[in-house]
């Protein structure tokens, strides 16, 4: 079987004799190789986090090169990869957001906005004469009908799946760990609590979740080899009555002051043992 491109590369139509459409693959690693997305569906709302990286000191970054946007006042995404990429998606769902409350007269709900989104990423795997989008796309959004919240990724071969916690870009693998460890399951929660392993069994906020992915991108980003970056923040939740905006640069702030300062401790804590093992 093969196992590189060898001819079969040339067009994202066109399946390898093992299966595979390595244009597809491809895109999948210009995701790979941008900047940490993350999502986390919390007890009263969605945050999504994303790591801007700075190209320049020079970069006017409070306006260039956005990851997270607002698509219709209940929903949000963050994209990672190719960002001339993501603004395409991103415009394709204010589309459909708009289309949908034009023609039935009420928000667009979640699950309806990412399968037409995975639709749209999908159809341009199918021809040759276009290419895959590298790009991935986390949504957020609220349905006011069900009054219910969810969290959906969309990846370049278009599928989407709904998640408690979602990452993309590179520290897709180490971030989805982390996120394991935290209480944003229901049923894990509920088991845990009533076999008296997780406390009082809560499901985590919004606010202590802008604090967790802040705490996971410091933790990832190593600053000897990476750029710098800019942490761009979002949610929706009952403290902004379920509309998608940015959250506040003081939250922000005192997040990643509570994140660095929670990372330092585990460093100290790591060295610690290191030198007692050392002496022994």
């Amino acid at each position: 079987m093969a196992s590189s491109g060898s001819g079969y590369d040339l067009s994202s139509s066109t399946f390898s004799p093992d299966g595979r459409i390595f244009q597809v693959e491809y895109a999948h690693k210009a995701v790979e190789n941008a900047g940490t997305a993350l999502g986390l569906r919390c007890s009263d709302g969605v945050v999504l986090a994303v790591e801007k990286p700075l190209i320049t000191k020079m970069l006017v970054k409070e306006t260039t090169g956005r990851r997270v946007h607002t698509v219709d006042e209940y929903a949000g995404v963050a994209i990672t990869g190719f960002v001339s990429d993501g603004r395409q998606i991103v415009n394709r769902a204010r589309e459909e957001a708009s289309n949908y409350d034009e023609t039935y007269g009420t928000k667009i709900p979640a699950r309806t906005l990412a399968n037409r989104l995975s639709a749209y990423v999908h159809y341009f795997t199918l021809h040759g004469a276009l290419r895959p989008f590298g790009c991935s796309t986390l949504i957020a959004a609220y349905d006011p009908a069900t009054k219910e919240h969810s969290l959906h990724m969309v990846e370049p071969s278009g599928v989407t799946y709904e998640y408690y916690g979602a990452a993309a870009g590179r520290g897709r693998q180490p971030a989805r760990t982390e996120m394991e460890k935290l209480s944003i399951n229901p049923k894990q929660v509920a088991a845990a609590s009533s076999a008296g392993e997780g406390g009082e069994g809560e499901l985590i906020t919004c606010a202590e979740g802008v604090k967790q992915l802040a705490k996971i991108i410091y933790t990832l980003h190593d600053e000897a080899k990476d750029k710098p970056f800019e942490l761009e923040m979002s949610w929706l939740c009952e403290g902004s009555g379920w509309k998608h905006v940015g959250v506040p640069k003081g939250v922000i702030a005192e997040a990643t002051a509570w994140a660095k300062k929670e990372i330092e401790e585990a460093e100290g804590e790591e060295s610690e043992e290191d030198d007692d093992e050392m002496e022994e």
